[in-house]
């Protein structure tokens, strides 16, 4: 918007007609004082300022507008009948002008002026967005290469731990076949097992998010029963983690059209976490139902919860809660990968949760969709 200041009606209304004819907003100003006030108001692009105005003139109101920080990009073209001689020309720039015109003015010049400024600050205006723009692509990449860094370092640590309790394990079991102790052996097997099995999933884990980056992750599709894989999940669960009940209410009783893996994979990670990160408890709450051809499943726990920043986040790749990184092992990739699978069968994944009082994941998903999504 371009700001007219003159004490004159009829220089004002002349301007004013002219400009606007080739589409510029104009505001006028019919004294320096007046000018003021709208410019602590409103965003001008262009000031075109009278000299000789009663109270304040012009290089006043120019020395005033530079000490806006809001203002200080205006551009102001000075207009002057009477101070034509060098001296006022050169205090018209040092007072902040980006051009001194004398009248009368040319319109057809002051119509070029205009036009030139005009595009010189929208070149301005690009070039600061694409400044930001690539500011903000700047931090992205310090902030990726951080979090790049901080999954190796955490993925190198939680590959190395099971790795060096099978080595322990395995060393141990060379000592027992020696001194032939069959139940030791056994129980040396059992602990190495579990250790593999950890190391299995982390692997596992790695490489989905691998195939998920580079568009790979390859789903089966096909219909199969809830309720049957629920079931089979709640016992392996149990068979595992025999401190736990995991209390089922509800069925699908229907088929789910999906690939059943995947599906488990998901149920199984909140199960896991909500084992994980409920010390002190040993029950869980899972939920089912289906209504109108969608499928709702929810995990519940009574342990630590979140706060609505870190539910905000809980689902971005390798987010780990702070507070809890230090005592909860994992890579920070199990919900990410989770809310993928569930995206990928045309479905949404969330949290419900207080910090302190425990969380409840779940996710919707068509019953039947039939097409990739």
């Amino acid at each position: 918007m371009i700001l007219i200041v003159d004490d004159t009606p009829e220089n004002l209304i002349s301007l004013k007609k002219v400009l606007e004819k080739y589409d510029f907003e104009v505001d006028t100003a019919s004294s320096g004082e007046e000018a003021l006030k709208k410019v602590l108001k409103n965003s001008y692009v262009l000031i075109i300022l009278d000299v000789q105005m009663p109270g304040m003139d012009g290089f006043e109101v120019a020395e005033a507008i530079s000490g806006y920080s809001k203002a200080k990009e205006t551009a102001i073209i000075f207009l002057s009948a009477a101070n034509t001689e060098f001296k006022f020309i050169a205090k018209g720039y040092s007072s902040g002008g980006l051009d001194y015109i004398t009248k009368p003015v040319d319109m057809n010049i002051l119509l070029l002026k205009v036009q030139t400024f005009y595009r010189i600050y929208e070149q301005s205006r690009k070039l600061n967005e694409m400044q930001k723009t690539l500011l903000e692509e700047i931090e992205f990449r310090k902030e990726a290469e951080r979090k790049k860094d901080e999954f190796i370092s955490i993925a190198s640590h939680e590959l190395k731990t099971p790795l060096t309790s099978v080595k322990g394990y395995v060393q141990l079991l060379e000592r027992s076949i020696n001194k032939g102790d069959t139940d030791t052996i056994r129980k040396h097997l059992g602990k190495a097992q579990v250790q593999l099995e950890k190391l299995n999933s982390l692997i596992a884990d790695l490489l989905d998010i691998s195939k998920i980056e580079s568009g790979k992750l390859k789903f089966n599709k096909q219909d199969f029963s809830l309720d049957q894989l629920l079931d089979n999940v709640i016992e392996v669960m149990h068979q595992s983690n025999p401190e736990f009940k995991i209390n089922k209410k509800g069925y699908a009783k229907c088929d789910i059209y999906g690939d059943e893996m995947r599906i488990e994979q998901v149920i199984i990670n909140f199960l896991t976490n909500a084992m994980k990160y409920s010390p002190g408890t040993d029950e869980i709450n899972l939920t089912v139902n289906v209504k109108d051809n969608e499928l709702y499943l929810a995990v519940k726990d009574s342990g630590i919860g979140m706060s609505p920043e870190q539910q905000k986040n809980v689902f971005e790749k390798f987010y780990r809660v702070e507070e809890t990184s230090q005592r909860f092992q994992g890579l920070g990739i199990g919900l990410y990968i989770a809310s993928e699978i569930i995206k990928r069968h045309g479905g949404q994944i969330g949290v419900n949760s207080s910090y302190g009082e425990g969380s409840e994941f779940y996710f919707i998903m068509p019953t039947n969709l039939s097409t990739e999504v």
